[in-house]
């Protein structure tokens, strides 16, 4: 696990008591956790069971329903805070960049890595029934910033000039491509992620990736 996914607790899975009065955000973060890691776990939320994030919080099912009406709701927010750690995640990479091939790059990357470090979450965030059940546009942001950054290439004369959304979504399609055939096909001799992203960048964005 990462910064952008919480380790799993080793704590007694014993009912606690009930949180001291103003500590229920506290709860609601911890179940959030919970989700997540058991999400990454399990690689589908529909297998997820709102008793199984009780237990392994610590508290009553009944619990859960203080702050999520059912299970949709429950695994929505917790992609959304996991998207919004992955925005912060890609923040720090890029402002370390000497310039904006650069930025571009450490952003596909760091995504890409972590897509592949954890592919349970990155089928939930993606691949799952989800996606057409419930409403997940907190999931554009990031497309939007990666258009942004293709944008500043371009706007720089350091990337081919085009249609940026059109280029982002090129790029975006064949990141997720990579990392969705590594996730379900992992026994074939796969490259090194990075150098895929590298020639990705060259072919569909035009700039010449450098590292840092």
């Amino acid at each position: 696990m990462d910064a952008t996914t919480p380790a799993r607790s080793t704590a007694s899975t014993a009912p606690r008591g009930r949180n001291p009065r103003g500590q229920g955000q506290r709860l609601r973060t911890e179940i959030v956790d919970a989700t997540l890691r058991l999400l990454d776990e399990l690689a589908d939320d529909q297998a997820l069971s709102l008793r199984a994030v009780a237990r392994e919080v610590g508290i009553a099912t009944t619990s859960i329903y203080i702050h999520f009406a059912d299970r949709d709701a429950l695994v929505l927010a917790a992609l959304e805070h996991c998207c919004a750690d992955l925005l912060r995640a890609v923040d720090d990479a890029e402002s370390g960049a000497a310039d904006p091939v650069a930025a571009l790059r450490a952003r596909t990357v760091l995504l890409g890595v972590w897509s592949r470090e954890h592919p349970g979450l990155y089928k939930v965030l993606h691949e799952s029934t989800l996606n057409r059940r419930r409403d997940m546009s907190f999931k554009e942001e990031m497309a939007k910033r990666t258009t942004t950054a293709i944008r500043r290439c371009m706007d720089a004369g350091l990337a081919t000039r085009g249609d940026a959304e059109i280029v982002s979504l090129d790029l975006r399609t064949a990141v997720h491509g990579a990392v969705s055939l590594r996730v379900n096909e992992p026994g074939l001799p796969w490259p090194p992620l990075e150098e895929q992203v590298d020639r990705f960048l060259e072919k569909l964005v035009g700039v010449r990736p450098t590292e840092g």
